[in-house]
């Protein structure tokens, strides 16, 4: 069976939300997530988590959103003209963690459905999302089981699938201004339908477990590693490149914002903290210089 099915995607997306959220609790180990449930004037709502000052993860968010209307915003339509017109529906589960300690990655990862349709013509949809870490004192062990855990997960689906959602995510999260990847990459896709329904929904199935499988052991490695006040202002500054993008480049921002989302959702990916710093140069020969030399570009991690 191959026919588009918005409901099985919406259960499927609620279900994922609590078992992040349930796994990212037992991680943090104290804090639990604050659940702010909302409705979308033009149609819609959502449930956004957020955990903040817990012992592990100094905030983080999941957030579920179900949003529809009878024009699209002009991120969408400048990308995809042949929406015009349609009424639309968008859902997706969206997460973005900010560990406390500088030795555990940011993470991020969302899966999303979109259908427009129109009287009297077949209904565009697709699927996208994918999740990508951002380390800052990297541990080439960690960034190595990341992408197994990727490039397993995609193995089903074609020989060809991690080598081309890994690239797309290297080149999707990438600062122009800065020349350099937001992280060490992972996954990205978008417009994904030309496997069918079916196949297309398992893969996303596949991508929401692959995340817990992926992040939550990182954390448990991690989180009782000491570290020094020095490095957490680095920390801090290097989530200002997070907010850099998210504000600049991010499409799902830029969509969230002119469709009339929910400000304060959209916004939660960004970090509690964050500093700038002018004309900052790692000393040469620290582990801040090896993450600029050895990890901020696009590269074969397996």
């Amino acid at each position: 069976m191959n026919q588009v099915n918005i409901e099985q995607v919406i259960d499927f997306l609620t279900s994922l939300q609590d078992r992040i959220c349930d796994a990212l609790e037992q991680a943090d180990g104290s804090a639990t997530f604050v659940e702010d449930n909302w409705q979308r004037e033009e149609g819609g709502g959502g449930r956004t988590r957020v955990l903040t000052d817990g012992t592990v993860i100094e905030q983080g968010g999941v957030n579920f959103s179900r949003v529809s209307g009878d024009k699209l915003p002009p991120s969408a339509t400048a990308h995809r003209p042949e929406l015009a017109g349609r009424t639309w529906q968008a859902c997706g589960v969206s997460l973005v963690i900010h560990p406390k300690n500088p030795h555990i990655p940011t993470s991020h990862a969302n899966v999303r459905f979109f259908i427009a349709e129109k009287e009297g013509e077949e209904p565009v949809w697709w699927f996208g999302g994918g999740f990508d870490l951002t380390p800052f004192y990297p541990v080439i062990d960690d960034v190595i089981h990341w992408h197994q855990t990727a490039a397993d997960l995609c193995k089903p689906f074609g020989d060809n699938v991690y080598d081309e959602h890994k690239k797309w995510c290297d080149e999707y999260f990438y600062l122009k201004h800065r020349d350099e990847t937001r992280g060490v990459g992972g996954l990205f896709f978008d417009d994904l339908n030309d496997w069918g329904f079916d196949k297309c929904f398992d893969y996303i199935k596949a991508i929401g477990q692959g995340f817990i499988d992926a992040y939550v052991p990182i954390i448990n490695k991690r989180k009782d590693v000491p570290f020094t006040e020095q490095q957490r202002q680095f920390q801090l500054y290097r989530r200002g490149r997070y907010v850099e993008f998210n504000l600049v480049f991010d499409r799902g921002t830029l969509f969230g914002l002119q469709s009339g989302g929910r400000t304060e959702s959209i916004l939660m990916s960004m970090p509690p903290l964050a500093r700038w710093q002018y004309n900052y140069q790692p000393e040469a020969g620290s582990q801040e210089a090896e993450l600029y030399e050895h990890y901020l570009k696009p590269q074969s991690w397996l």
